[in-house]
């Protein structure tokens, strides 16, 4: 089954929470974040191909990946992981190379919910209130749902 994704920016703050279920073990979803492997096949909208070509999901860890369209576009990111604590918490930077200078602290919770299914919990800080509201109109909420699409098939196999 397919969950929705909310996602929530509140007037005035520059931040950003999504919630997303999924009907899977805390076990399974941690290690589709940690696998590079694994998160290029999920991360992003549909119809962008990624390559990450960093991923050290470790306290300390750093991280990349690049993302191509049909088109040739190429869209970049990278960041840090600051904490990483095996099924439970991951503290990341989250920097798009296409806007240079903003760079948004994440907090990832991975939420046991029991009889096998995990709550991921998403809260992202920005720099300003202009940072967080040009996410927004990125397309990010699309990307989420589709990529989080793609993870239901990867955490059920």
């Amino acid at each position: 089954m397919t969950h929705p994704v909310h996602v929530d920016a509140p007037a005035g703050v520059p931040f950003i929470d999504v919630t997303r279920e999924l009907d899977a073990p805390v076990s399974r979803v941690f290690a589709a974040h940690a696998d590079p492997a694994l998160v290029a096949r999920w991360m992003g909208p549909d119809g962008l191909a990624t390559e990450v070509t960093e991923w050290d999901f470790v306290s300390g860890g750093r991280w990349a990946f690049q993302q191509s369209g049909p088109g040739g576009e190429t869209y970049r990111f990278r960041g840090t992981f600051h904490t990483v604590r095996t099924d439970e918490l991951a503290i990341q930077t989250f920097e798009f190379l296409g806007f240079p200078d903003v760079v948004s602290v994440e907090t990832l919770r991975f939420v046991d919910l029991g009889d096998g299914r995990t709550r991921l919990e998403v809260h992202s800080v920005y720099p300003s209130l202009q940072a967080r509201d040009g996410m927004v109109a990125s397309g990010m909420e699309r990307g989420l749902t589709e990529g989080y699409a793609r993870l239901d098939a990867i955490v059920a196999a």
